[in-house]
């Protein structure tokens, strides 16, 4: 049985809507060098990582605590979002994310269980840094939910799931944000 730390990125310096692959911003380096520190005693694990910046910003501080490298994984990413518009893409995730997955856009299937089967491939204990939706998605398949949005993971959340023989269990749900944070 594995055991996945899904890490949520930490606060990035812009909005999803300003930019489509923003930094973390001087908190956001904050939280990360916070989240290595709890996770320190843990490890070295495996790690995995979206490739957006603001996950490996986030995942960078494990890394050097643990000298490891992390594999970037573009299954984890960030939800994909229809379009290049970056100002449609705001009022769209809204709508997307008071939704279930059975009334999403068919599109989003595919991208949806790519994360979990990614997830669910996984033999060891390893480090996942991701992003809200994509948490949102393991938490869901694990808790048998149809929610996009099961819970709101703040930034640098640690949510903790067993991968027992290819199921996900959720065992300890990290923290939430008060509000939507970006």
């Amino acid at each position: 049985m594995a055991k996945l730390y899904l890490v949520r990125h930490g606060k990035a310096a812009a909005s999803w809507q300003d930019d489509p692959d923003p930094s973390l911003n001087g908190l956001g380096h904050e939280q990360a060098a916070a989240m290595a520190d709890a996770m320190a005693p843990l490890g070295p694990l495996a790690m995995v990582t979206s490739p957006l910046r603001r996950t490996r910003e986030t995942a960078a501080a494990l890394e050097s605590r643990w000298r490891v490298t992390a594999e970037v994984e573009p299954a984890v990413r960030e939800i994909p979002s229809p379009g290049n518009e970056l100002s449609d893409r705001s009022a769209w995730l809204q709508h997307v994310m008071t939704g279930s997955w059975a009334d999403a856009d068919d599109w989003l299937r595919p991208w949806r269980q790519g994360m979990i089967d990614r997830l669910m491939a996984i033999e060891v204990d390893t480090v996942v840094v991701s992003h809200f939706v994509a948490i949102n998605v393991a938490v869901g398949h694990a808790e048998n939910d149809d929610r996009v949005t099961v819970f709101r993971p703040d930034n640098c959340s640690i949510t903790v799931l067993d991968n027992d023989n290819g199921g996900l269990r959720l065992v300890e749900q990290g923290a939430e944000a008060e509000t939507l944070v970006r």
